[in-house]
């Protein structure tokens, strides 16, 4: 269904389905923003290594990887909303618990419920604005919901670092603000009605949405959400508050406002994603994401001083702007409605595999060269990206 309106780039703030992705969406960046400035201050609580403390940002995405597919065959069985409300309260009854956890292990697996959760909210509320919006209304609405995404993960990086100045644990008691939305959605949401032809493939229905990944049209928004995700939790999430506080000494309240102005940038850009899309092809955004990724790294990789460092990862927020709302809506156009679940479902795989790879491998690799090297690799390769999609694209 396309809910209509005078501009097809207009948002409808006035339908139920906006009102709740994007209330559930605001919080999900309580996942990994939110505690990425107190990295350093968990890391000195427990005795860590860097490569260590980073896996509070890595298992938070494992089970996310290989649930998600039957997380979104579960939503085509039982309806999005049973499943985005019990992943809601699942994400803050066990976000806030980490508080009262007394040894790391007992974090790491509580973390890992808490990713199962996450990566539920994020299968349901993509796929109810795929079943719900098309065309360039659709791009308006991923875009928005792409800029309240980076909004989020402007505003919890301030909240975590000023969290974490009073201990490791107090950022994780903001968790708490999941159980107001799970109502809100219960209350709201109005339930999806399943087709049973759908409903009941099972498997067949998961193995035909993953012979997606075997079609040329869908290697540029699958490997896209993939490396966009290994370079921002990997470069920006991981290796930023590392580099600033070893090597300017800077505070955790400081990390939090350079990474929330990377992400008020990525939401700004974001939200005029509609707009973007009258004009330019998704995959001409998704390149255009590419270049900002490149030239922000390469930025940061030479700059001398903690302004060009941090001036350097604000254009690479431009870059998640342009990118991650077009990949969703280049995928959501190359499969038909009946797999669209299923193929956003495999995405978020490709996402939160991205996300648990690029602090390991930032984090392990930096102990040998250091982050600044790091930075000017992952530079080259999303400079890569733009001659890769433009040569798919134009074939």
């Amino acid at each position: 269904m396309t809910t209509k309106t005078r501009d097809p780039a207009a948002v409808p703030w006035g339908s139920p389905t906006v009102r709740v992705v994007f209330a559930a969406t605001a919080l999900a960046p309580l996942g990994v923003p939110l505690v990425s400035p107190a990295l350093p201050v968990v890391r000195d609580a427990f005795g860590l290594t860097d490569a260590t403390a980073s896996l509070l940002v890595a298992v938070y995405f494992l089970t996310g990887i290989v649930l998600s597919p039957f997380i979104g065959l579960l939503a085509d069985r039982v309806g999005r909303k049973r499943v985005l409300v019990p992943s809601l309260v699942v994400f803050s009854l066990a976000g806030s618990a980490i508080a009262l956890a007394p040894e790391f292990w007992i974090v790491l697996a509580v973390r890992l419920v808490q990713g199962t959760a996450a990566a539920g909210i994020f299968v349901t509320t993509v796929t109810l604005i795929g079943d719900a919006f098309e065309g360039v209304q659709r791009n308006a609405v991923l875009g928005v919901n792409t800029a309240v995404l980076a909004s989020g993960a402007a505003v919890y990086p301030l909240l975590g670092g000023a969290l974490a100045t009073v201990s490791w644990n107090a950022p994780f008691l903001a968790y708490l603000l999941g159980l107001p939305v799970a109502a809100f959605a219960w209350v709201t949401l109005e339930e999806q009605v399943i087709e049973p032809d759908v409903a009941n493939r099972g498997t067949a229905y998961l193995r035909s949405a993953a012979r997606l990944l075997a079609r040329r049209a869908a290697v540029i928004p699958y490997g896209t959400a993939f490396l966009t995700e290994v370079l921002l939790f990997g470069a920006v999430i991981t290796a930023l508050p590392f580099l600033l506080f070893g090597t300017y000494g800077v505070s955790p309240v400081f990390v939090g406002g350079a990474i929330t102005a990377t992400e008020a940038v990525s939401a700004g850009v974001a939200a005029a994603n509609g707009r973007f899309a009258r004009q330019l092809s998704d995959q001409r955004l998704i390149a255009l994401g590419y270049a900002c990724y490149g030239v922000g790294l390469l930025v940061a990789w030479w700059a001398s001083s903690v302004a060009g460092l941090v001036a350097g990862v604000i254009v690479f927020g431009a870059g998640v702007g342009l990118t991650m709302p077009s990949v969703d809506a280049l995928l959501s156009d190359v499969v038909s409605a009946e797999y669209r679940a299923g193929a956003l479902s495999l995405r978020n795989s490709v996402t939160f595999l991205g996300r648990a790879v690029g602090p390991v491998l930032f984090a392990g690799i930096a102990v040998e060269t250091g982050y600044r090297p790091l930075l000017f690799a992952a530079g080259v390769v999303a400079l890569a990206g733009v001659v890769g999609t433009v040569a798919l694209t134009s074939d």
